[in-house]
């Protein structure tokens, strides 16, 4: 069973660095469905996780061809670090506030809901006249949204991140994907920093971080070699596919926390 967490991690921080999702959002709903572990210590293991495969993807994107749009994206990022600092003290105060199952009911409703939406979207994107605004206040303020809801639903980054770079920055697949994963990488990184300073981390056997982060290192290699191969059609089908799993996965999360 142990074995399983690496499988998981790596397989979606793969296809997290293909699509530019950053595979959290694969990870915390599988581990959702298929284990007992808490809500609090599955965001922090798909936390590390993500932030490993974020940090290689990153490293091997360099001479990849794709570049980031260094204004835009150090503006999104510095939205996403304080993106991910609110994200994480809502979910704080949520898992004070709440039931562990109430909230991982709200987290998974959420997603899929974000999900739908995307989805949809994506089968519409050419129909839909994407903007190239250039507002570092617009850059910012979204960075933050994204970095939020990445935060609070310990998923690293997210659907949405792509949508988003498409509506507001006509980036296209593989550039909205790297960007993306940017964004993840600083809102992670924050929302670590204050898990730890605070002493929230939760309790965990340590065979299972370290299976899960060396899933996401190399599901980072593997991703970041995939990308320079497959063509920008490949990327949304990978993409596609990707939210048809993960809307499945929250919807039979929220039936099993609900019964």
């Amino acid at each position: 069973m142990t074995i399983s967490f690496f499988i998981i991690s790596f397989i979606a921080s793969t296809v997290g660095a293909i699509s530019g999702i950053g595979g959290g959002v694969i990870i915390k709903p599988s581990l959702d469905t298929f284990t007992s572990l808490s809500v609090e210590t599955i965001s922090f293991l798909s936390g590390c996780t993500v932030l490993s495969m974020t940090i290689i993807t990153l490293f091997k994107s360099r001479k990849g061809g794709i570049v980031l749009d260094k204004r835009i994206s150090s503006l999104l990022a510095l939205g996403g670090v304080i993106g991910g600092l609110a994200g994480k003290y809502l979910f704080d105060l949520a898992i004070t506030t709440f039931s562990s199952d109430s909230v991982g009911i709200s987290q998974s409703s959420l997603l899929a809901l974000m999900v739908l939406f995307v989805f949809i979207f994506v089968l519409n994107k050419k129909k839909i006249q994407a903007k190239s605004y250039t507002s570092g206040i617009l850059a910012v303020i979204t960075g933050l949204f994204l970095g939020a809801i990445a935060s609070f639903l310990g998923i690293g980054g997210g659907p949405i991140n792509l949508a988003i770079l498409y509506l507001f920055f006509s980036m296209d697949a593989k550039k909205a994907a790297l960007n993306s994963i940017f964004i993840i990488f600083l809102s992670q990184a924050a929302s670590l920093i204050f898990t730890v300073a605070g002493g929230r981390v939760p309790s965990f056997e340590p065979l299972i971080l370290i299976l899960m982060i060396s899933g996401g290192i190399l599901g980072g290699f593997t991703g970041a070699e995939v990308t320079k191969r497959v063509s920008l059609r490949g990327v949304d089908t990978v993409f596609l596919a990707v939210l048809l799993l993960i809307f499945v996965l929250s919807a039979v999360q929220i039936l099993t926390l609900s019964f």
